[in-house]
C-alpha cells in the first residue's frame, strides 16, 4: 500500500526503462534527471503520447504527499523516493519539469474503478489481482515488506519470530496489504482491529488499545520516529507465500501509455538509476530484524 514514514536523517531503509527512446539521461543531485527527448520517430515520443491534457504530463498522490515518498509535501520538487521517481520516468518521456502538472487523487479512489484525472498515479500502491480488475499497473518500481511496531518495553517489544505476534492484538488498517499480510502470514489468536484510516490506527498503539501496529515497512521508520514516541520496529516480513509485494503506478483501464512507462522503467532499473534513487531515499532498512 501504504504511507508516512520518515526523513533521511532521522533513518532510513536499505533497499534497494529500454526507454522507448531517449539518449543519454543524467541524474541530479536531488535524484531527478535532466531531460532527454525520445527521437521523433519513436510510438513513445512524447508528441504521440494520448495524454489527459495533450503536451502536459498529469500524475496523481495523495495530498499530504508524506515523506520519505516526497519531500515538504511537494510532488513537483523531484525529491523524496517517490517524486524522484516520477521525475525520472518523466524524463525518459521527454517531459521537462515545467511540463508535469501534480493533481490530488486519494489514495483509496486511485485504484477505484471510474474515469481518471491523471496520466499515471503514483502512492504506495500495491499492485493485487482485485486492483488490476479496475486499473492498470505498471511494472513494479519498488518492492516492499510488513513490518511490526510496538510500544518500547510491552510484552512483544522483543519478539523475534511471527509465532511471537499470535497473541498479539494488532491494529492494522482496511483494505491494505498489510492486512491481507497479517491475516496470512502471523495468523492472530484474535480477528485484528482494523481502522478506517491509518492514522487511527497509529493512535490506537499510542494509546495501548493494541499491542502491535502493523504497516509496510517504509511507514514503520516513519511511525517510530515522528508519530510515537517510545515506539520501535520489532520486525519485517514478506508474505507467506513469498510473493514480494509491489508498488506500481496507477493507469486508467487501458490506457496505452502503460508501454511506454515501462519501457522507462526497465531502463531506470538497467541504467541502476532506480536503486541509487532508493539508496537515496530509502536508505537503512536492514536495521528491521527479519521475523520468520
Amino acid at each position: 500500500m501504504l504511507r508516512p514514514w520518515m526523513p533521511p536523517a532521522l533513518g532510513a531503509l536499505a533497499m534497494v526503462v529500454v526507454a522507448c527512446a531517449p539518449a543519454s539521461d543524467t541524474t541530479s543531485a536531488s535524484g531527478a534527471p535532466t531531460t532527454a527527448a525520445p527521437s521523433a520517430s519513436s510510438t513513445c515520443g512524447k508528441d504521440q503520447l494520448k495524454l489527459l491534457k495533450p503536451g502536459t504530463l498529469t500524475i496523481g498522490t495523495d495530498k499530504p504527499a508524506y515523506e520519505p515518498w516526497f519531500k515538504d509535501d511537494k510532488p513537483s520538487n523531484g525529491e523524496g523516493f517517490e517524486g524522484a521517481v516520477a521525475a525520472a520516468v518523466a524524463g525518459k518521456l521527454g517531459f521537462a519539469q515545467n511540463e508535469v502538472t501534480w493533481t490530488v487523487a486519494p489514495f483509496n479512489s486511485a485504484f477505484a474503478p471510474g474515469q481518471k484525472q491523471f496520466d499515471f498515479d503514483i502512492n504506495q500502491v500495491s499492485i493485487t489481482p482485485a486492483r488490476q480488475k479496475a486499473v492498470d499497473f505498471s511494472d513494479g518500481y519498488y518492492t516492499v515488506k510488513q513490518a511490526a511496531v510496538a510500544l518500547d518495553g510491552s510484552k512483544f517489544a522483543s519478539v523475534t519470530s511471527l509465532a511471537d505476534l499470535k497473541d498479539a492484538k494488532i491494529g492494522v488498517q482496511v483494505g491494505t496489504t498489510s492486512l491481507t499480510a497479517v491475516k496470512n502470514s502471523v495468523a492472530p489468536s484474535a480477528e485484528p482491529n482494523v481502522y478506517n484510516e491509518q492514522i487511527d490506527a497509529v493512535n490506537a498503539l499510542k494509546n495501548k488499545q493494541v499491542d502491535v501496529l502493523v504497516v509496510d515497512l517504509p511507514t514503520a521508520f516513519y511511525v517510530t520516529a515522528a508519530q510515537v514516541d517510545g515506539s520501535k520496529i520489532v520486525g519485517q516480513f514478506g508474505s507467506a507465500d513469498g510473493t514480494a509485494e509491489q508498488f506500481g503506478l496507477v493507469f486508467q483501464k487501458g490506457s496505452p501509455l502503460v508501454s511506454c512507462v515501462n519501457a522507462a522503467i526497465g531502463e531506470l532499473k538497467s541504467s541502476g538509476e532506480l536503486a541509487n534513487i532508493e539508496t537515496r531515499w530509502l536508505g537503512a532498512a536492514a536495521g528491521a530484524p527479519e521475523l520468520k
